[in-house]
């Protein structure tokens, strides 16, 4: 149940600090400075106050039966008993406190940290409930750790920084056990050994080096070297990986490119210091276009990871839409002759192969065969007739494109004694496929992905709406809780910068998530703007 626990405290519009419902005083902060008063509750909020803690009374009384009979014979709770019966609510889930204020304005946040301290377990009580629970090194058995300083050491990395100053920083918190400065630990999800250097208190940018530190206690710990966050730390006699959550995978992308040639190393050094802090960012070489690729959760997740890229790294990069990945493939079998004859002052050079294509399933790939009979061209010429194939699928035909889902086979031609080689029937091969894929009606083929959105119920027929218009495919819709989740598979071209569309059609209520399903064939009308906007970009390279 929602209890409220505090109100904002107002001078005209402007806000000024807070009501605690629980010491009935007003709180005042000002954004400025740390600093903070106690005071006698304003005139006009006496009356909400006393109906509001009388609310946190009886909740607390009914978390208990022997509050409850206390509450019922005398009408009133002692603070000690109120805070012990919210407690026991709070563990029990059936009590959640609300807190009003603003962390930008340095308002609220003292009643907010005594409740923290006040209703919320300690580490030790949390496990009489949850236990500990991790699995040894090798996913064996499950293991149990007790939450206390004499236990075995067993501690999570949940973040890690990367400090001007200090240098890598990695946040634990510590499980059970204790753990001192300078020590050996054994990481347990990498199985390797790790030194460990000071350990530090952070509060802000304040550092504050400690020698030792116990369970329930967050520390920074320099200078590991190869953990990273999610990493389980614990002594290597006494070995426990703790299960991870699933981070939410990025959904939106941009191709980046540095500003300058003076750019590029640091663009590289920056990224991968960024993606060591947030595991949440991707960051890929596309290697059909070429380009570099970072991903996020969203619009506000990348603004932020390139404004940090370019404060602290000093890298400047420039992003736009990344290229899509196109396929080309071929609808139907076809022959063509690649015949290379070229005459030189001395040996010449020739090459002659008869080449077969045929469409095979999609997603089955590239496969060659050998049918050349009767000797016409020499087996040791064979390899060289499928690297020139293969060398020619990089580039298809129609727009340029990878060649995928093809069947090649070899089954005629010719050679001369002297004058053929390698290379004479790898150029022979490659002018072979182009002859034969132009006359087996190629295709273009476009990156389809599994879309799963979920929106608030309210708003679900304009999601489906918008999906149905960017040429998706409604798979199924169900409901859960609140809300409902729409799957669907839509072109990967269509959902390039879906999470804007999706804010603005759910109020900032839907989310979704997308991997690669398949490719399908593009639609003709489509196709065609492809293939005249690849030639249009191919023509302009070539004219610089």
């Amino acid at each position: 149940t929602p209890l409220p626990m505090s109100c904002v405290l107002k001078d005209g519009a402007q806000w000024i600090g807070v009501a605690d419902f629980l010491s009935q005083a007003a709180i005042h902060s000002r954004a400025d400075n740390g600093k903070w008063q106690q005071q006698s509750l304003p005139a006009g909020v006496e009356g909400t106050v006393v109906d509001a803690r009388k609310r946190i009374q009886e909740a607390a009384a009914e978390c208990d039966d022997q509050l409850l009979e206390q509450y019922l014979s005398a009408g009133e709770l002692p603070q000690a008993d109120v805070l012990r019966g919210l407690r026991a609510g709070l563990q029990a889930g059936t009590v959640v406190p609300l807190y009003a204020g603003s962390v930008l304005k340095n308002i609220g946040i003292v009643p907010l940290l005594n409740a923290i301290v006040d209703l919320l377990p300690s580490p030790a009580e949390r496990a009489k409930t949850r236990p500990l629970t991790g699995q040894e090194t090798d996913g064996g058995q499950a293991v149990t750790r007790a939450a206390t300083p004499e236990a075995p050491f067993s501690g999570v990395i949940f973040k890690t920084i990367i400090d001007p100053f200090v240098g890598r920083l990695s946040y634990v918190r510590i499980v059970s056990g204790s753990l001192q400065a300078d020590s050996l630990l054994y990481n347990a999800t990498r199985k390797i050994k790790e030194k460990s250097g000071h350990l530090y208190h952070l509060l802000g940018k304040k550092h504050t080096a400690v020698g030792t530190a116990a369970a329930g206690d967050i520390v920074a710990i320099g200078k590991l070297k190869d953990a990273q966050t999610g990493d389980t730390l614990s002594d290597e006699p006494h070995p426990i990986v703790y299960p991870w959550p699933a981070l939410p995978k990025p959904v939106l992308s941009f191709a980046i490119e540095p500003k300058s040639s003076a750019d590029i190393d640091k663009v590289s050094l920056g990224l991968h210091k960024l993606i060591e802090e947030d595991p949440t960012l991707g960051f890929t070489r596309n290697a059909d276009t070429k380009e570099m690729v970072l991903s996020g959760t969203g619009q506000l997740h990348l603004d932020l990871a390139l404004e940090k890229l370019q404060r602290k790294y000093g890298a400047e990069v420039v992003i736009h839409t990344p290229k899509i990945p196109y396929r080309e493939t071929i609808r139907s079998t076809a022959q063509a002759q690649g015949r290379y004859k070229k005459q030189t002052g001395g040996h010449g050079q020739y090459g002659d192969c008869w080449l077969e294509l045929t469409p095979s399933q999609r997603g089955e790939g590239f496969a060659f065969t050998n049918r050349v009979v009767g000797g016409v061209i020499p087996r040791n010429f064979i390899p060289a007739v499928e690297k020139g194939v293969v060398e020619a699928m990089q580039h298809g035909t129609l727009a340029g494109f990878p060649v995928v889902d093809v069947r090649v086979a070899v089954y005629d031609g010719s050679y001369h004694v002297v004058d053929s080689s390698e290379m004479s029937f790898k150029i022979a091969a490659s002018m072979a496929f182009k002859k034969a894929m132009e006359a087996a009606h190629p295709v273009l083929l476009e990156p389809m992905m599994t879309v799963e959105v979920e929106a608030p119920a309210a708003h679900i027929g304009a999601v489906i709406g918008d999906l149905n218009a960017r040429r998706g495919r409604i798979l199924h819709v169900e409901a859960r809780g609140h809300a409902e989740i729409v799957k669907a598979l839509v072109p990967l071209s269509e959902i390039m910068t879906y999470t804007t569309t999706l804010n603005s059609l759910t109020g900032g209520g839907g989310s979704y998530v997308m991997e690669l399903a398949r490719y399908d064939e593009v639609p003709r009308e489509v196709a065609a703007k492809i293939v005249e906007e690849a030639k249009a970009t191919r023509q302009a390279v070539a004219t610089h």
